[in-house]
């Protein structure tokens, strides 16, 4: 019981930050109908810029708390992130917008590559540490402990879940959104600017990007340039398993997927007679992938994207 309750607080953590980068595929899905790719190398971006902005600030020897140092570096990446996002959509994806499926498929996959070779030209090959300047006393919650910052990661993934929630249903750019992604044509006679609202959709993706990054980075301690990769697929399986294209099927999906990943990752000594151990914990997350696509392909919660004309 005690191993069930840390595992189940591991994947509530863990399924935070996955929640959070499946939203960033689920709006571009919704009104695009297309799978970003290169989405997991933004958050590796943001982690990166993050611990670079950080310490350099930290060599100046500022009289700033830890916790206002990483917010003003965090602020410096979100912009980097934003920006990326724009130019990925403006150079990569809007070109391809009338193009066969497999055409922005491949581009993504090509944008993933180029973000990951410019990272290792940038930060090198080897781990970037995240700067040890977070406290490390554990709470203790019944049987279970966690560090002040994977308390902090689930309370500001749900907050910004909430927020998007709430942009996405009640404001004018939300409205536009929902109206792009039921009709993009019906969309522009009623005045919409689909191209701002699609540009929108990526720039806010990369937002939230750019924050589950330093999230992962200061978690684990640690960043490289190869982190998105696994991030992003984890995350798009998190999205389908929700239902891509549905925002609550995003959280929902991301959630259930870091539990049933650290769930695994507790028992698949047990499970296997220790042939196997926790570091084959992905597996669970790709197997539930493939469950879900042949038994359940629309997602548990369902597919949400209009027929475009």
């Amino acid at each position: 019981m005690d191993v069930l309750q840390q595992q189940l607080l591991n994947g509530l953590i863990l399924g935070s930050i996955y929640a959070l980068i499946a939203l960033g595929y689920t709006l571009v899905y919704g009104i695009l109908g297309l799978i970003n790719f290169a989405h997991g190398e933004v958050v590796m971006i943001g982690a990166m810029v993050t611990i670079s902005v950080l310490s350099w600030l930290l060599g100046m020897h500022l009289p700033l708390s830890p916790v206002l140092l990483i917010a003003f570096s965090l602020l410096l990446a979100i912009p980097v992130c934003a920006l990326l996002g724009m130019g990925i959509e403006r150079f990569a994806y809007r070109p391809l917008r009338g193009a066969p499926r497999l055409a922005p498929l491949i581009t993504a996959i090509g944008v993933s590559i180029v973000l990951q070779n410019v990272a290792m030209m940038i930060w090198g090959r080897q781990y970037i540490p995240f700067p040890a300047i977070l406290p490390s006393e554990p709470i203790h919650l019944g049987s279970a402990t966690f560090m002040p910052v994977q308390g902090v990661i689930v309370l500001l993934s749900a907050v910004l879940m909430g927020a998007l929630l709430l942009l996405v249903h009640r404001t004018k750019l939300g409205r536009a959104m929902r109206a792009a992604a039921q009709s993009p044509s019906v969309a522009r006679l009623m005045g919409v600017s689909v191209d701002r609202v699609v540009a929108s959709a990526f720039v806010i993706g990369s937002i939230l990007a750019a924050v589950a990054g330093v999230m992962v980075s200061a978690n684990y301690g640690q960043a490289h340039a190869y982190m998105g990769f696994m991030l992003g697929l984890k995350a798009f399986s998190a999205a389908v398993l929700g239902g891509i294209g549905n925002l609550a099927g995003a959280v929902v999906g991301g959630l259930l997927l870091g539990i049933i990943e650290s769930l695994g990752a507790g028992y698949i000594g047990d499970l296997t007679g220790g042939f196997l151990g926790s570091q084959y914990q992905d597996v669970f997350a790709f197997l539930v992938l493939i469950l879900v696509l042949v038994f359940r392909p629309s997602g548990l919660l369902g597919e949400r994207s209009a027929d475009r004309p």
